[in-house]
């Protein structure tokens, strides 16, 4: 999440027209990418005769120069100063074939400035030049107008949305799940196809709860790891006097060893056992672990759902937003239009957008007792506009499915016990309707804010999986 966006820059430009607008759009560009933070693969401005991209010998130079800089470039930009060699462009994509987000910009042209020699026509050549990335199948994103100044408010807009596509993109071809213990018996819903997330680059990486469990119970409460966790419990939420201090230590060894195996295999989020193995065989519940974790940008996900985690992630590299996880749970006073979304729970503080009281979970606490389950999240969701997404592997068609969409969190009241939130989504039965017939599990992930276009563009366009967006 901390790492720069890069950008290879391929600046067109066609004989026949002014070069200098080429060479100026591709000063104005490099100068705002660098204003911005982001980084830049570009050619030497005497790598071609205008430093910019026309010929197919220019092609070649500029696809070399990516080949060797594939793993640094997140994203291309192709901009269009003047009308631009759509032979060149696509050229230049198809041998360097990096398989990133491409963005396609094309210059304005002023009413006063349309003679021979200061005449643009970028306008025409943007059509030409995605023509043939639609006939060599180059999968591109637009800009928000057909044409734009490189320099102007809504270029800048696109450029900061098109770094998350590729934040996105990129963050799902390489991400790392860890699966902490066994899918819970009775959640047969949350079953997956680690192959088929395989084909996208997800590797899923298991670990039996067992051995989590032992390398807890081994450590000593009195060691640096496990005193710094458990300074951090205490500063992360409020815990109520009656939680003895022995339960909260449990808690603390129990973060410490899953902190270790993240951190061992480099893994970008989670799914655990969470119900109820953990409770009965080492004493402590695991939400008050995946809130923290999540809360440090490392999403984790409910009853070993790794499909869920997947989904959480999705939306933390689009947003930047940690990710929530929650059961699509309950009926709002017979409204049509809102539910109550609950889990509980593992909800990150800042997804809550308010305190949180850490203490027992309620349910398991009246089965198997409170006392072995300490590292509830309770309290409830702030109110603000939230995106919800969802990904499921659907084993019998052999492909990744998806829904998307946007609500809001209202501040209704609702006496339930646990993480609240009471949801406000536009047509909801419609999208209940099209969870119920195509198979998808009760599980869903939330971030604040929207980030539905960007999950939309690097899902549906460059992931190719199916994706039914909710309006």
């Amino acid at each position: 999440m901390q790492k720069q966006i890069t950008f290879g820059v391929i600046p067109a430009t066609r004989n026949i027209f002014n070069a200098e607008l080429a060479i100026s759009g591709r000063r104005s560009l490099l100068a705002l990418l660098e204003k911005k933070g982001y980084g830049t693969v570009v050619l030497d401005e005497n790598a071609t005769p205008t430093g910019c991209v026309e010929t197919y010998k220019d092609a070649k130079i500029c696809a070399d120069l990516f080949k060797r800089k594939r793993d640094d470039i997140d994203g291309i930009i192709v901009i269009l100063p003047n009308f631009g060699d759509e032979l060149g462009v696509v050229n230049t994509l198809a041998l360097a074939d990096l398989k990133v987000p491409v963005l396609i910009q094309a210059a304005n042209d002023e009413q006063n400035k349309v003679g021979v020699s200061e005449r643009r026509d970028a306008f025409c050549g943007k059509l030409s030049v995605c023509n043939n990335l639609y006939q060599y199948d180059i999968e591109f994103t637009d800009t928000s107008l057909h044409t734009c100044d490189i320099e102007g408010e809504l270029f800048a807009h696109d450029l900061d949305r098109f770094a998350r596509i590729c934040r996105t993109v990129k963050g799902l071809k390489n991400a790392r799940i860890g699966a902490i213990g066994a899918r819970p018996a009775a959640f047969q819903t949350v079953r997956f196809s680690e192959k088929l997330l395989q084909a996208t680059g997800i590797t899923v990486v298991p670990i039996d709860l067992s051995e989590i469990i032992a390398r807890s119970s081994k450590m000593d409460n009195g060691t640096a790891e496990v005193r710094e966790l458990r300074n951090r419990i205490g500063d992360y939420g409020t815990i109520p006097d009656y939680i003895p201090e022995k339960n909260i230590l449990t808690q603390a060894r129990f973060s410490v060893a899953v902190n270790e195996f993240m951190a061992e295999n480099e893994l970008d989020a989670s799914a655990i056992q969470c119900w109820d193995s953990l409770e009965y065989n080492y004493g402590c519940a695991s939400c008050l672990t995946m809130s923290m974790m999540g809360e440090n940008q490392m999403p984790s996900a409910c009853e070993m759902d790794i499909a869920g985690a997947v989904s959480m992630y999705t939306l933390l590299l689009a947003s930047g937003n940690s990710p929530g996880f929650l059961d699509w749970n309950n009926n709002f006073n017979y409204g049509e239009n809102k539910c109550v979304c609950t889990h509980c729970s593992n909800y990150p503080k800042s997804f809550m957008g308010s305190n949180v009281e850490i203490s027992n979970l309620d349910i398991l606490g009246n089965t198997i007792g409170a006392d072995r389950c300490f590292g509830a999240i309770k309290g409830k969701v702030a109110p603000g506009p939230f995106t919800f997404f969802r990904i499921s592997t659907d084993d019998r068609r052999g492909l990744i499915k998806s829904y998307l969409g946007k609500g809001e969190f209202t501040d209704d009241p609702y006496g339930m016990d646990g993480g609240i939130a009471v949801c406000k989504v536009g047509n909801l039965n419609t999208l209940l309707q099209h969870l119920t017939r195509n198979g998808f599990e009760h599980h869903v992930a939330m971030s604040r804010g929207d980030s539905a276009d960007i999950i939309d563009e690097a899902v549906g366009r460059y992931l190719g999986w199916e994706l039914y967006r909710h309006s």
